[in-house]
């Protein structure tokens, strides 16, 4: 049967690239405590930003959809999941916030999991929520033709308990002794997760939650104003080829886990590149609200709406921006390229 020793496995990883991006983290992650003390404001916008973006994304990922509209509403408790897809989206709402509030108090367990997994189902009364997989299940990738390969087969329903208790023993030992950096073990932990492939559904969405949990528990808080689950769909082919490169041999022990790590170390980066960007941004008080719309456009290749504008200056109004939308057309600084609800603009 796989066995689960972080250690053994965290002794190949050191290679350059990895050591670089752990360092550009590490750096990163210091000026996230100046943040969080002097702009309070400013981060409670970030966060109920990425609070929608993360359940879309991490959702979208598994093919379950609804409008903008009702995300954002679901999200922010205002109206109740009408249809099978709202109810998965609310469940991963619940868990979401139960992270953001209680992570400091939450153990890595199996029956945290399995508590998460419940939560994740308990508005479509799915009989399998909260519960181990009782049939073999298998990763696939369906193909441009329309059919289906099997990346992975992951381990069987009889060693899945064992192997997730072992898992998450392995994981708090080593993050108890302190001698590695979680930032290694926490893409290693997610990886064993997906690959044992514990549940008969929602173990993508899982996997991204833990991903928070870890993180969160060990100092790394940006993504709670920064969406990861958003950047990891923006770039769900490479993390699906990352992880079937490390997923290679891994029932035999001698898979090479440095294709995920670094993948995962990336993402992590990104979110903090972005965190740093927008708070900066955001509180140059030395540019008008027009002025920072302007170089937005400037700076973008693609056409954008006021729901972008909205997510990279969270501290304006949504009245100022159709303001300053308004005086850039009149001024003929930009061009409307499309009508509707989702109107795009562009920088002439």
């Amino acid at each position: 049967m796989r066995t689960f020793d972080l250690v053994k496995e965290l002794e190949s990883l050191m290679n350059n690239n990895v050591v670089n991006l752990l360092s550009s983290i590490h750096e990163y992650k210091g000026k996230q405590e100046l943040y969080i003390e002097a702009k309070p404001d400013i981060l409670s916008s970030l966060l109920s930003i990425a609070k929608v973006q993360s359940t879309s994304a991490s959702n979208k990922i598994e093919g379950i959809y609804t409008t903008d509209q009702r995300m954002s509403e679901i999200v922010n408790n205002k109206v109740e999941p009408k249809n099978r897809n709202e109810e998965e989206i609310a469940g991963y709402r619940d868990v979401l916030n139960t992270i953001h509030e209680n992570y400091d108090y939450i153990n890595i367990s199996s029956s945290v999991i399995l508590q998460f997994h419940r939560d994740l189902y308990k508005y479509s009364g799915i009989s399998y929520g909260g519960k181990f997989k009782n049939s073999q299940n298998y990763i696939e990738e369906t193909l441009e033709d329309g059919t289906k390969r099997i990346r992975f087969t992951p381990l069987s329903p009889v060693e899945t308990p064992i192997a997730i208790e072992e898992l998450c023993n392995s994981y708090n030992e080593i993050i108890s002794k302190g001698e590695i950096d979680p930032l290694l073990a926490i893409p290693i932990f997610i990886l064993d997760f997906v690959s044992i492939h514990p549940f008969n559904d929602g173990n993508g969405r899982m996997s991204r939650l833990l991903t928070l949990l870890l993180l969160y528990k060990a100092g790394y808080i940006v993504g709670k104003y920064i969406s990861i689950e958003k950047i990891i769909e923006e770039t769900k082919e490479t993390y699906y080829d990352s992880l079937e490169n490390s997923s290679v041999n891994w029932h035999n022990n001698e898979n090479d886990y440095s294709y995920f790590v670094e993948y995962y170390l990336g993402v992590i980066l990104s979110a903090y590149k972005e965190f740093s960007s927008r708070v900066e941004y955001i509180t140059n008080k030395k540019m008008t609200a027009i002025e920072r719309i302007s170089i937005l456009f400037m700076e973008s290749i693609s056409p954008i709406n006021k729901a972008y504008l909205m997510e990279r200056c969270p501290d304006i109004s949504e009245t100022t921006i159709e303001r300053s939308l308004s005086t850039l057309l009149n001024e003929g600084k930009i061009e409307k390229i499309s009508g509707g609800r989702f109107t795009e603009y562009k920088w002439k």
